[in-house]
């Protein structure tokens, strides 16, 4: 188990290494300066003192080779200093902060009821057995998939705020502002869930366990949510996993659309170059995506034993 678990930090780290990375680069190779954007504040750009661009150059390393910029901004962003943001002059870690807990709220409420939606609705789909019944459920994941998140968000404001006036259209006003925004990206990511574990869930009941189990005499609720449904579950822990890192990117387009607070404010910063506010956003992001898919590979084991047989198998033939 120590073996497996540090394999899958070592793999969080270059994760994480590799969104910095990368997210550096781009924002490098991107026209434009945005120290010159910064001190022009809305003025032409030929009528910026030279003098206060090479002092704000100096101020945030920009006059520096990119190589030693990045090993500068790397050696500080291990030790948790992503620096200054150029457009606001406020420490990154303090700008997300700000933002980041906001955004978590929105994110795991979104996942929470993604996961309950998907997954209520493939084991009600996989257990009916009325067969035009299994048929209208097994079909509403692939509409959820197809259908376009801002649209379902649309439809939620004109339903739900509009109409019915049971929640707020904008804002941040607590439980009940959190729920339209939430459930704006959990139905496609639902959707996406259900259609895994449905499937999984379809093949484990023709299994011979499953059978085997039937001949005991366990009811079919008792064969479907302990037996099918703990196996079935890996494929659908995986999906899981991915939808965070879209979740995540999905929450500023929600925030904006809802004018919630969060990471959607930063999202002006990749426009103007913000190089450490959109580093910081960017290796934030991949923390959490990475912490959760650490917790769900730790999970595995938990619901099957062989993996950690068939690591170990690995681990010897190496």
């Amino acid at each position: 188990m120590r073996r497996y678990v540090i394999k899958r930090l070592a793999q969080a780290v270059g994760v994480l290494w590799a969104a910095y990375t990368v997210s550096f680069l781009v924002l490098n190779w991107l026209p434009g300066d945005p120290v010159t954007a910064m001190a022009s504040a809305g003025m032409d750009s030929g009528d910026v003192d030279p003098t206060r661009l090479a002092a704000l150059r100096h101020e945030y390393g920009f006059d520096k080779p990119v190589l030693v910029q990045y090993a500068d901004y790397l050696g500080r962003a291990v030790r948790g200093d992503f620096g200054d943001s150029v457009a606001t002059g406020r420490p990154v870690t303090s700008t997300l902060a700000d933002a980041l807990p906001q955004t978590l709220q929105l994110t795991g409420a979104a996942l929470l009821l993604a996961v309950l939606l998907g997954g209520g609705l493939a084991v009600l789909a996989t257990h009916t057995s009325r067969r035009w019944l299994r048929q209208v459920l097994l079909s509403l994941p692939p509409l959820g998939v197809s259908v376009p998140t801002f649209w379902v968000g649309l439809l939620l404001v004109e339903a739900f705020s509009f109409r019915l006036h049971w929640f707020p259209a904008f804002g941040n006003d607590g439980l009940k502002g959190l729920v339209l925004p939430a459930l704006t990206p959990a139905v496609p990511t639902g959707a996406q869930v259900a259609q895994v574990l449905a499937k999984s869930l379809l093949t484990a009941l023709d299994q011979a366990y499953v059978e085997t189990a039937r001949a005991k005499g366990a009811g079919r609720w008792r064969v479907h949510l302990r037996h099918a449904l703990r196996n079935a579950s890996l494929p659908a822990l995986t999906v899981v996993g991915l939808l965070v890192g879209q979740l995540i990117a999905g929450s500023v387009v929600v925030e904006t659309v809802f004018s919630r607070d969060g990471l959607g404010v930063t999202a002006a910063a990749v426009t103007a170059q913000d190089i450490p506010l959109v580093q910081g956003v960017v290796v934030f992001g991949a923390l959490i995506f990475v912490t959760t898919n650490l917790v769900i590979d730790l999970v595995y084991p938990l619901l099957d034993p062989r993996i950690m047989v068939a690591s170990d198998r690995r681990a010897a033939l190496a």
